[in-house]
């Protein structure tokens, strides 16, 4: 991916998106002082180069239930088996994120459940029993004390 060169009005038009991307591109554009047609460009410009990777909804998974944050670090037996034991972490609903790392894991995952209960159920009924995972070691996060994007 090629590196992209963004100027000011970019950069306002991106911190305005990134606080709430529902705001109207004409609520944009009148702030900085542009036509909404060129508010429309700019975006298309963005989403093109790759720099906008798109836009959601965020879930707040304590109203549906889900209280109990915790992040894996999965040992596999043989580096051969990262390829499918993603796979199959896939299949895992509560898992969020799939990393390889370096270090002692060879793959960090963060998964989210209701309970300590069900965290432990998904540990030892999904997630120990993938082919090639030889043992897990699990950290409750207490408390998310950031949640950020990359300054613009």
């Amino acid at each position: 991916m090629d590196k992209i060169s963004i100027d000011g009005i970019d950069k306002t038009i991106l911190r305005a998106l990134m606080k709430d991307a529902r705001t109207p591109v004409l609520e944009i554009a009148r702030n900085i002082g542009i036509s909404g047609a060129a508010i429309h460009q700019r975006l298309r410009k963005l989403e093109n180069s790759g720099l906008i990777a798109g836009s959601k909804f965020i879930i707040n998974p304590k109203v549906l239930g889900y209280k109990t944050m915790a992040f894996v670090g999965v040992y596999l037996e043989k580096a051969k088996n990262n390829a499918d034991a993603v796979r199959q972490l896939k299949r895992i609903p509560e898992v969020l994120e799939c990393h390889y790392t370096t270090g002692d894991w060879s793959i960090l995952i963060k998964i989210l459940c209701k309970d300590n209960e069900h965290l432990m159920n998904v540990l030892n009924k999904s997630i120990q029993d993938i082919s090639g995972v030889s043992r897990t070691e699990t950290f409750i996060s207490l408390n998310q004390q950031l949640d950020r994007q990359i300054k613009i």
